[in-house]
């Protein structure tokens, strides 16, 4: 996609979908991942794509998200240190994307019927 992330940490899980669906319809910006601190009371979303749209996104949803944004920021070209931490966030978002294995008690369940 792009070679610039852009930052949005805002209060609550709503207001950060909210804001990630302006920012993604505002721009040509990618959903990268998500991080949710201190019980998904401050969330943090990081899209990327290229400069101009990634602050286009990122000013769009901080004027029009139903929340005030906490912080917000666009790196132009990232460290390769930030491109390998923001990598380990969106890796745990896909370790939780696949489907789970049956449970013990659902087999047990299963079988009683």
């Amino acid at each position: 996609m792009g070679n610039s992330y852009g930052f949005i940490e805002i209060s609550g899980v709503a207001a950060a979908v909210d804001a990630l669906d302006i920012m993604c319809k505002t721009a040509n910006v990618e959903f990268v991942t998500w991080e949710r601190k201190l019980g998904g009371r401050l969330v943090t979303i990081i899209v990327q794509g290229d400069v101009s749209a990634v602050t286009e996104a990122v000013e769009a949803a901080a004027a029009h998200a139903i929340k005030k944004p906490v912080a917000k920021a666009v790196i132009a070209n990232p460290h390769s240190e930030t491109r390998r931490m923001v990598a380990v966030s969106a890796s745990r978002l896909a370790v939780n994307k696949e489907p789970k294995a049956p449970t013990a008690a659902g087999s047990r369940a299963k079988r009683s019927e």
